[in-house]
């Protein structure tokens, strides 16, 4: 069985990956993420390519591990919705979801020495109407800032929402458990 290797730096991917009971080191990607944000690509190409990267960043340090690497993207319309870092801009960012469905992408790849295993979870997500009073009370309880989308289903965000579609409720928070566990088993982790 290989090393594994978490390529994040991530409380929410690390205590996900966590549940599988498998022993890993967590490493932070050796790559430029915003130098990688083109203009040109789709919200699913952005994190699906962030995720490549990420992982193949850590390659020449630990060739004989499996490697995993995510990333997450909100969506709305087209547009991106990165973390927000702020609460006025989490407020912002609600305000703009409140009401309407968008899309959280969570793509994942795990490489192992010249394979490269990938997967893409695409949730949808419709959020409650939300007055501005309920937007601040949130943000100031769960502080939703370095969450795309400025929400944390894992906590009180799970009270924004009317409707989530999801293959693989995990995959919000940051890592598809579902598939990440038939990826590694292949690979010949013993899970559970």
């Amino acid at each position: 069985m290989p090393d594994l290797v978490l390529a994040s730096t991530s409380p929410y991917r690390r205590q996900l990956l966590e549940r599988l009971g498998v022993p890993f080191a967590a490493i932070a990607p050796a790559c430029d993420e915003e130098a990688l944000k083109r203009p040109d690509l789709t919200p699913r190409a952005l994190a699906e390519s962030l995720a490549r990267a990420k992982a193949d960043s850590l390659v020449p340090g630990h060739p004989l591990a499996a490697i995993i690497g995510g990333d997450q993207v909100a969506t709305i319309d087209g547009r991106i919705l990165g973390k927000p870092g702020t609460a006025a801009k989490a407020a912002e960012q609600l305000a703009l979801l409140a009401g309407r469905t968008h899309e959280l992408i969570t793509a994942i790849v795990v490489r192992h020495g010249a394979q490269a295993h990938a997967h893409t979870d695409v949730t949808r997500l419709t959020m409650r109407r939300l007055d501005r009073a309920q937007i601040e009370r949130y943000v100031a309880a769960d502080r939703p800032l370095d969450c795309a989308g400025s929400y944390k289903l894992e906590c009180r965000g799970v009270a924004l929402f009317e409707r989530i579609e999801s293959d693989d409720h995990s995959a919000i928070t940051g890592l598809p458990l579902i598939a990440l566990t038939r990826i590694l088993t292949g690979l010949g982790f013993a899970i559970p």
